[in-house]
């Protein structure tokens, strides 16, 4: 019944249909329109392009507000997330961030010590007690983030304020991040990263995007002292350089960097230990003992035959400065000086891994077992034995001043140039030169100086020593040292590069003896300005156009405070055979016009699945000492020809490992991105760099026999001459397609075997000088702000 009258309602609307589409004639006239309807209420009004944005230029430029009086995040409260987000546009303006989908929520305290262990202050992380670091927040209230799914709080974006967001906890229990027994009173840091953005490209940011906020839950007061932060990113800085794409600490490759001091303790706190056999490897990741291990790198690693235990991982780092010199990191100011009023077995372990604190082994004399940090104080709290003393930090810049060198002339007559100088030993003019036997170097810095401040090594030289001189006047201390020389005019640059050991409280004294704090291996400079002296009249000369370039800041683009910001002195990084301080000594040896080299040949550390290393030759040659060249060299893993991964090197795939900062962040070293003069020349006016396959150098033979072009054709002690510019870009830019560019642009090279000093002008200002399209100010990182 019901599908025959389905049918025939069907047949009906049929036939409707086909007697309206019929019928003919007129159908009538159109009615009258009706009256319009009221209008309808005003839609809301739109956002106008700009006024928020959903992309990231980069990490730095997203910032976060979070108002404690709108959060509930720590304690036993009903948690409550609100904060809003901001990036920059296209104009540069500070714009709400729409469209995030995923955070990661952190919370720490900053907890006072009750007990015997440890600081005074700790840092306490709120999500330990639930078993996670951090609390994800979501769209839907769940996460999937490597490999493993959960609870999350529910991400909010308040429609009517874009960019703002508000997260809440919609399962059973506790929020994973509120601690019921947390110290509301306390100061407590929350952080906020964000996933899952992406710039206009559909690009993924690299850098992490993080915002935090320090503050008393109980009061609401935001701004405040930790009691914990004894070391500032400023200080990381001084080595890793600042990013240019946050502001933060550049080029910390743990965890793809967290940025921050500030950001690396809600993990790297007491509560996270390694397992027994991570110890054992030597593995520790409580802030401040961890980053004492691996700053230890290599030097504890040698240590391993008294005991010492370093992790693989760590050892192959070659830390820049001065182990023992605590302050290179930690900050004196504002009282923040808990490095050395509270010592505790775990952060003085973080290097003195030799001891066993549970048996006493290696610790004193008396095997002093410590169950626990109570009686640190006592021994190591002040006195002979507290960490600033202990480690004589500041000693080595006393010392210096407790022998000094002021030369006053250089005159030639008669085939014998006459040096004078009036020297101190513990701050008073020395009566007899004998008294110098306390050195352990004692050279003199002796070469001359063109009308365009390029510099001659002299071959023959005094020394402070009874057999170049003897003093003359022994109320000023005045030595007088004499040479040999075929000279009869022109300038000179005298200075000196000796050094002596000396006891922890400055006083020089001979290597040899037992009281050298600082011996053979880490001796202290001779404090000397190089000066320059026309020899004809003896007088000193202070023109520009008199003295040497590497003297004349005006012709050069670096600076030893940008070395020193790293190094601490370069007179600490030259080690035992130079006792320098400046650019102005280091150009003794290393200028355009002393040929040769003692490290030719590069090496790339190679390791296999087990972790054995293996070198081998990269295939990048050198043939100078030129500064420029050599810093380069080194600093891009260039001048390694070791056995071994230590230091900077180059691994097989040629990444670069050890240098601290990232490799194209010139900033580092750089003061200034003019490297190139109105006419195409280099600031400095070098024109050639001097190369050749000589002695001293020790490889000569391993050259000779090699089947590359140069060291087929050239002459042994034949001096030749190769383009500047091209040679400090090659130290890093070290491919063969490279050196074809660097040919193409006019570049002289070795192979060339090019015998004239005077080479072409090469034409990389044309494209590379700063604000060209392909200037080095956008290759390379030139502006980054970096610590002097």
């Amino acid at each position: 019944m019901m599908k025959n009258h389905n049918m025939s309602l069907l047949a009906l609307m049929l036939s409707g249909m086909l007697a309206l589409t019929a019928c003919g004639g007129d159908d009538g006239k159109d009615g009258v329109n009706g009256a319009d309807g009221s209008n309808g209420a005003d839609g809301q009004d739109g956002l106008n392009a700009g006024d928020v944005v959903s992309t990231v230029y980069q990490a730095g430029d997203v910032t976060f507000t979070i108002d404690p009086a709108e959060n509930t995040l720590a304690g036993s409260g009903t948690f409550a997330l609100k904060f809003s987000a901001n990036a920059k546009n296209q104009a540069g303006a500070a714009t709400p961030l729409t469209g995030l989908d995923m955070i990661a929520i952190y919370s720490i305290t900053a907890v006072t010590n009750a007990t015997s262990n440890g600081p005074s202050v700790y840092w306490q992380n709120n999500g330990d007690a639930a078993g996670a670091h951090s609390m994800y927040c979501t769209l839907d209230g769940t996460y999937t983030s490597r490999g493993q799914t959960g609870e999350a709080c529910t991400l909010v974006e308040d429609p009517a304020n874009p960019g703002t967001y508000t997260g809440t906890w919609a399962h059973e229990g506790t929020a994973p991040i509120m601690n019921a027994a947390d110290d509301l009173n306390a100061p407590h840091r929350v952080m906020i990263r964000v996933y899952n953005t992406t710039d206009a490209n559909g690009k993924s940011i690299s850098d992490k995007i993080l915002g935090s906020i320090d503050y008393i839950p109980a009061t609401g007061e935001t701004g405040v002292t930790t009691g914990k932060d004894t070391v500032a990113d400023a200080a990381c800085k001084q080595c890793h350089a600042e990013s240019g794409t946050t502001g933060n600490i550049a080029n910390i490759s743990a965890h793809s960097n967290y940025q921050s001091v500030e950001n690396c303790v809600f993990c790297h706190n007491p509560a996270t230990q390694p397992s027994e056999e991570q110890a054992a490897e030597g593995y520790v990741f409580d802030l401040p003992a961890m980053i004492h291990r691996i700053h230890g790198g290599a030097h504890l690693a040698e240590l391993a035959q008294y005991g010492f235990i370093q992790t693989k991982e760590w050892s192959e780092i070659g830390y820049p400065a001065p182990l023992d010199q605590c302050t290179v990191c930690h900050s004196q100011d504002e009282g923040k000086t808990t490095w050395k009023d509270e010592p505790t077995r775990a952060a003085c372990g973080g290097c003195h891994t030799n001891i066993d604190f549970a048996t006493g082994a290696n610790h004193a004399s008396f095997s002093l077992a410590q169950a626990d940090d109570s009686q640190c104080a006592s021994c190591h709290g002040t006195g002979g034995l507290s960490p600033e003393v202990a480690h004589a930090v500041g000693a080595r810049a006393v010392a210096a001043e407790n022998l000094t060198v002021d030369f006053t002339s250089a005159q030639v007559n008669a085939g014998t140039l006459t040096i004078k100088a009036n020297v101190t030993l513990n701050k008073q003019p020395i009566t007899d030169i004998a008294q110098l036997g306390i050195l352990s170097v004692k050279s003199v810095l002796l070469g001359g100086v063109d009308s365009n401040g390029t510099v001659t090594r002299w071959g023959t030289r005094p020394t402070l020593a009874s057999t170049s001189g003897s003093v003359t006047d022994a109320t000023k201390g005045e030595v007088t040292l004499t040479v040999a020389t075929t000279a009869t005019a022109g300038v000179v640059y005298v200075g000196t590069e000796a050094n002596f050991c000396a006891q922890k409280d400055g006083t020089p004294v001979a290597c040899t003896s037992a009281d050298a704090h600082f011996g053979s291996t880490d001796p202290v400079g001779v404090k000397s300005t190089v000066k320059f002296f026309d020899i004809g009249s003896g007088a000193e000369v202070t023109a520009a156009n008199q003295i040497a370039r590497m003297a004349d800041p005006a012709r050069i683009t670096i600076a030893e405070a940008k070395c020193n910001a790293c190094h601490t002195s370069l007179d600490y990084i030259k080690g035992s055979r130079h006792g320098v301080y400046t650019f102005d000594q280091c150009m003794d040896c290393h200028n355009n016009t002393y040929q040769g080299s003692y490290h030719p040949f590069t090496n790339l550390v190679l390791t296999d699945a087990n972790g054995v290393s293996t070198v081998k030759d990269s295939g990048a040659r050198f043939y100078n000492r030129d500064l420029a060249t050599v810093a380069h060299r080194f600093h891009s893993g260039n001048m390694n020809d070791g056995t071994s991964p230590e230091g900077i090197f180059l691994d097989g795939s040629k990444t670069l490992h050890g240098y601290p900062a990232p490799s194209a962040n010139c900033a580092a070293c750089h003061t200034s991105d003019a490297l190139f003069g109105n006419d195409g020349m280099l600031t400095s006016d070098r024109q050639s760099i001097a190369i050749s396959i000589t002695q001293p150098q020790k490889d000569e033979a391993a050259l000779l026999s090699d089947t590359s072009n140069f060291e087929t054709n050239a002459v042994v002690g034949t001096t030749y001459y190769i383009s500047p510019v091209a040679e400090a870009c090659r130290a890093c830019h070290t491919s063969s397609s490279a050196l074809a560019h660097f040919k193409s642009n006019g570049a002289t090279v070795a192979d060339d075997l090019n015998e004239s000093v005077n080479v072409p002008v090469e034409s990389c200002a044309t494209c590379h000088a700063a604000g060209r399209a392909n200037g080095i100010d956008k290759a390379h990182d030139w502006t980054a702000a970096t610590a002097e």
